[in-house]
Parts: structure tokens; C-alpha cells; sequence
């Protein structure tokens, strides 16, 4: 009988820890598949488009194509203005005297050198020029954390286009956006 109530014991034991280690997968499993879709619905396949025109198209600082899509956008008179970051690895020299297309150029360096720092010079330049609408020119991973540092600047109509970023970029692009939402939501809540 002292055997039985052992081996009973026994099995209880490892039927709560097979439930407990189930539950703990199922769990796990739910929380990846929210972080994967939210990831998803924030980074990967953001919120994008622009009516036929507005004031100024902003092509923030970064590698990818920005500047390609941003001076395609004014030379088919999207905007009065094409304003560049100086965060964009290579400008055309000259660029910032001149126009292109009918869009007047402005090139300004943000500081801090980040998208909170092309939030505050972008937003400065708009209220000098009285724009109610800016186009952001980006990467598609930093649509949604670019006009979550822009609203908090910026009190006109926001609007984003995207170039694409290789598909091995995806890993380290999501966990950089992740962790710079997170600053932006913790650290800098202001403008």
C-alpha cells in the first residue's frame, strides 16, 4: 500500500509539471504570435499613401532608396518643397541650392542626428513656411515610429511613402524599430 501511495505521488507530480510546461508553451507560443503580428502590422506592412499633392515631401535620413523616391516625387510636382535630411548618405552636391522639378529644395541637419532630431528641424522648417502637410519619405520598417516622432512636432497633415529594404534586413530592422519605439514611448514622449 506505501508503494502505491509513492508511485501515485510520482505520477501526480509529473502530470502537473507535463500541464505546468504545457502552459507555459501555449503561452509562449500565443506571446510570439502577437509580437510576429504586431511586428507585422507596424513595420512590415505599415500604413502608406499620400493624396496628389502637398506641401513638402521629407525624405529622412538613411540607406535605401529615400532620396530616389523623394526627388521622383518632385519632379512630378507632388510639393512645393523637397526637404532632405542631411542624415542621407550621399546628397548630389548642389542639390540644396536649387530645385527639382518645380520643388524648391532645403537641406537641414538634424540634431541629434536621429528621427527625433528630423522631427524637430522638419517641424521647425514647416512652421517658417506655414505647411499644413508633409509627405515622410522612408524605409517601410521606420513608417510608423517616424510619424510617431513627427506628430509629437508637428501639428499639420502627415502622409508616408516607403522604399523596401532587402529581405535579410528584416531581423535586425524589426528589433531596431522595436527599440525605438520603446525610447520614443519611455525616454521622449515630448517633441
Amino acid at each position: 500500500m506505501a508503494g502505491w501511495g509513492k508511485s501515485w505521488k510520482q505520477w501526480l507530480s509529473r502530470r502537473l509539471r507535463s500541464r505546468r510546461v504545457q502552459l507555459i508553451l501555449a503561452v509562449a507560443s500565443v506571446l510570439l504570435a502577437a509580437f510576429c503580428l504586431v511586428s507585422a502590422l507596424l513595420f512590415v506592412f505599415p500604413v502608406t499613401g499620400m493624396p496628389a499633392r502637398v506641401d513638402a515631401i521629407v525624405v529622412l535620413g538613411g540607406e535605401g532608396g529615400r532620396l530616389d523616391l523623394g526627388v521622383q516625387l518632385a519632379q512630378e510636382d507632388k510639393a512645393s518643397y523637397l526637404v532632405l535630411s542631411r542624415g542621407l548618405p550621399l546628397i548630389p552636391p548642389n542639390i540644396c541650392t536649387g530645385h527639382v522639378g518645380p520643388a524648391k529644395v532645403i537641406c537641414f541637419k538634424p540634431n541629434p542626428d536621429t528621427t527625433q532630431g528630423e522631427a524637430e528641424g522638419a517641424s521647425r522648417i514647416a512652421r517658417k513656411y506655414g505647411w499644413t502637410s508633409l509627405v515622410l519619405v522612408t524605409t517601410q520598417d521606420q513608417v510608423w515610429r517616424a510619424h510617431l516622432r513627427f506628430q509629437r512636432c508637428y501639428s499639420g497633415e502627415i502622409y508616408s511613402v516607403a522604399v523596401p529594404i532587402p529581405w535579410y534586413s528584416w531581423p535586425y530592422a524589426i528589433l531596431y524599430q522595436w527599440a525605438g519605439t520603446a525610447k520614443a514611448e519611455i525616454y521622449q514622449r515630448g517633441c
